[in-house]
């Protein structure tokens, strides 16, 4: 990883310890984009080699780094992971992958649900970081494709990005045993997500992996239940159909929905972040949702969710015959 980072001409500290001098600014908008702006190597614990399920995405959770480089002003990671948003990638890869085929066959999510057992034991890359977005950085994405590719077994790797730059991906033995979802939101939601590929680039990425032989898929998500939201996840799903028509209509194009929702700790978070955000943490049309630990997580009322619902379901089976709707929540 040091020698890809360098060869781009990055400058790589090597630290005397395992604690980083990162000085907090009495303006904490610099300590943000400097903590943003920094990448760490560090060796994944040991609680990173015993997998968790991931519903409703996958049967377990594998994680190449925690953070991730975008600047998304509804980023579930806020309020997820402690202390400054620093990107840290884990340096053991080869000790994270040795102990996947442990849990092959294994798992309640996907491999127990008779829509999805033809998936396999699933494994989700995505849960903590984009991979996609650092893999020029660190290889880890591309490195755990070609293992998946090699593994004769029923079994898939996950992925979702908001980021475009799959050419390094695209003649890897993948062997069919990868799914790319692109992670979407209309274009004039595009303020929330500083950082990222446009839109458009996105779904031609997800083209040009359908081509290269990917399972691909769509993540539509966070839905923001903004004015005007019929008429801009409307187009964005004329413009999934535009480029991905053909791969929907031959039923291997699969859909994840999920709505917008935050936590208590997480709207402190990025509101300090991201103060001139005018993304709605108000509680006005929300509800209280707690989660199987006790969490409190804001969601929207049932008339909204209801009215999102019948949208989407209605909209893809119009626009997008044949994609396949995994879950929504």
């Amino acid at each position: 990883m040091v020698e890809r980072i360098e060869a781009l001409g990055i400058v790589v500290e090597r630290l005397p310890s395992d604690r980083l001098p990162l000085e907090r600014d009495v303006d904490a908008s610099g300590f943000y984009a400097r903590a943003k702006s920094t990448l760490a190597i560090v060796v994944a614990p040991p609680s990173k080699l015993k997998l968790q399920p991931i519903a409703p995405s996958a049967d377990w959770r594998v994680d190449l780094a925690e953070g991730c480089p975008a600047h998304c002003s509804y980023c579930y990671l806020a309020g997820s992971l402690k202390g400054p948003p620093i990107t840290r990638v884990y340096a053991n890869l080869d000790e994270i992958i040795g102990v996947l085929p442990d849990y092959f066959g294994r798992g309640a999510v996907t491999s127990a649900s008779a829509t999805r057992a033809g998936e396999g034991t699933t494994f989700e890359a995505s849960c903590y970081t984009d991979p996609l977005g650092i893999d020029h950085l660190t290889g880890s994405l591309s490195s755990l494709i070609e293992r998946f590719g090699r593994w004769e077994a029923d079994v898939q790797l996950r992925f979702t990005t908001k980021f475009a730059a799959v050419e390094p991906l695209l003649d890897l033995d993948h062997r069919g045993r990868t799914r790319m979802r692109a992670s979407l939101n209309p274009a004039e939601f595009a303020r929330f997500e500083g950082g990222t590929s446009p839109v458009g680039e996105r779904l031609h990425a997800l083209r040009r992996m359908a081509d290269a032989g990917y399972p691909i898929g769509l993540t539509i998500a966070p839905i923001i239940a903004a004015d005007g939201w019929r008429d801009a996840y409307g187009g964005l799903i004329s413009n999934v159909f535009a480029v991905l028509g053909d791969v929907a209509a031959r039923g291997d194009l699969t859909v994840e929905l999920i709505t917008h929702r935050f936590s208590p700790g997480s709207k402190t978070v990025l509101e300090s972040w991201y103060p001139g955000s005018d993304l709605d943490l108000g509680e006005i049309g929300r509800r209280e949702k707690r989660t199987r630990f006790g969490a409190v997580k804001h969601v929207y009322d049932a008339p909204t969710m209801g009215a999102l619902r019948r949208f989407f379901e209605t909209e893809l089976a119009a626009e997008l015959p044949g994609s396949r709707i995994l879950y929504w929540t």
